[in-house]
């Protein structure tokens, strides 16, 4: 671990290597799991000022969990996007005509409909932050399901922090990740 301004930071996100594979997992982080995304008290609002030009983009099932259950819930004090209950997959999900499982916000973005992109935590993975009153922590979150990404990060030599650089840039701002990058040069 080392510390980067008000954070602490796992070496393993500058040691090991992530590229997703979606050919291979078929987007099953967006389906496999135990609650829904991790939200920020921030995204709230956003989703509910974007959500009627999501809504078109998204499955009658999601439609239905968030109609039941809202934009997002609280668990366990924390609040994340609701789950569909037939499968318990995230209710912003999406699939493409392969069956690869996408975020129904990001399509949105990507459509030209809205301006965020997903919740933060879905754009970081596989980093997880875990926010403290004093320091956020930075962590390498490993998950079977990933095996195919770690497989094909490696091949291609793109460690974690290269491969989200842009949502830790959008979490920490540039002049953080410049620090991780001359950390990481270190680290070499």
């Amino acid at each position: 671990m080392f510390q980067l301004g008000k954070t602490i930071v796992s070496e393993e996100i500058i040691e090991n290597d992530f590229m997703c594979n979606l050919s291979a997992c078929k987007g099953a982080c967006c389906v496999d799991g135990e609650a829904g995304a991790p939200l920020e008290e921030a995204e709230l609002q956003i989703l509910l000022d974007i959500y009627p030009k999501v809504k078109p983009f998204l499955t009658k099932e999601g439609i239905e969990a968030i109609e039941q259950q809202g934009l997002f819930i609280t668990h366990n004090d924390e609040y994340e996007t609701p789950l569909i209950s037939s499968d318990d997959s995230c209710a912003y999900i999406i699939y493409d005509e392969k069956g690869v499982s996408m975020c129904g916000i990001e399509e949105a973005y990507n459509q030209g409909e809205v301006t965020w992109k997903k919740p933060v935590s879905c754009h970081l993975y596989p980093i997880r932050v875990q926010d403290y009153s004093e320091f956020s922590a930075v962590n390498y979150h490993k998950w079977e399901i990933c095996d195919d990404a770690c497989t094909l990060g490696k091949e291609l030599q793109i460690p974690v922090y290269k491969f989200v650089k842009e949502a830790l840039i959008r979490k920490f701002g540039e002049d953080w990740y410049a620090e991780l990058e001359k950390v990481a040069e270190k680290m070499k």
